[in-house]
């Protein structure tokens, strides 16, 4: 958007409207912008008809020609499937190794590196343990998980493949994402441990990029079809308005004889 300025009647175009909207999807990944103000912004780039109307939206944040952090490189491996740059490999040994719970919880959420052994342990309390978005110290590794009269909660994001190994007293492990093949090059995540009186959950979600993704491709197609139902309205109001010139001249002539 560096002309915009000196055009700002110009009517933007589609593709002027998404590449305002990269620009703020980054800048919620990188803490730029909360999740209100992303929303906002983002409902007034698919309503903006000139050049005039995006550059206010972008104005306070980084341009695509802008350094940018880290942060939104993770994102195009979840879309691509390429897992290589997400498997870290070496003797990394993990952002974090182990976590308790007793009578309270914990997570291990965002991009955090999972090592090759996890292992935790809740006593009436929960945990969750999040890997949508994280690094993997190797292409294969454990989470073993204690659950009494608690809970431990696994997500994992879609092409990972999942083994669950645990034994349950009175209690249980989730099987229900076993046996879905991986993609390739995909990490595979191996949960196992005990379970009394308490289960250890293993979900599936889209990672948050992905979803916000998808919502915005609904909003879009809702915002696109809006606009061609008041396109049709508006010819059928001209139409009404505007009868054909044949029309009004016939309505108009004389009624002849045979007419009477």
């Amino acid at each position: 958007m560096t002309d915009d300025a000196a055009a700002p009647d110009l009517r933007a175009s589609d593709a002027d409207r998404e590449r305002v909207a990269e620009i703020l999807r980054d800048a919620l990944a990188e803490g730029r912008l909360d999740m209100e103000e992303f929303e906002e912004r983002l409902d007034a780039t698919y309503r903006a008809r000139t050049y005039g109307d995006l550059t206010p939206i972008t104005r306070d944040l980084p341009d695509q020609g802008a350094s940018a952090p880290a942060v939104s490189l993770t994102k195009q491996p979840e879309r691509d499937g390429a897992w290589g740059d997400r498997i870290v490999g070496g003797d990394d040994a993990g952002t974090s190794s182990w976590a308790v719970a007793v009578m309270s919880g914990f997570q291990r959420k965002g991009r955090w590196t999972a090592p090759r052994r996890f292992n935790c342990f809740a006593f009436w309390g929960g945990g969750e343990i999040d890997l949508r978005e994280a690094y993997f110290a190797d292409r294969e590794i454990v989470i073993n998980a204690v659950a009494i009269m608690g809970g431990v909660e696994v997500v994992v994001p879609p092409g990972v493949e999942v083994v669950v190994r645990g034994i349950g007293v009175m209690g249980g492990f989730d099987h229900r994402e076993e046996g879905v093949p991986g993609e390739p090059g995909a990490p595979r995540v191996i949960v196992t441990g005990f379970a009394f009186w308490g289960g250890v959950g293993v979900d599936r979600k889209l990672p948050r990029a992905e979803k916000q993704r998808l919502r915005e491709e609904r909003r879009r197609e809702k915002l696109e079809r809006k606009e061609e139902r008041r396109r049709e309205l508006e010819t059928s109001l001209q139409d009404h308005l505007n009868p054909h010139p044949r029309t009004r001249q016939e309505r108009h002539e004389p009624r002849g004889r045979d007419d009477h």
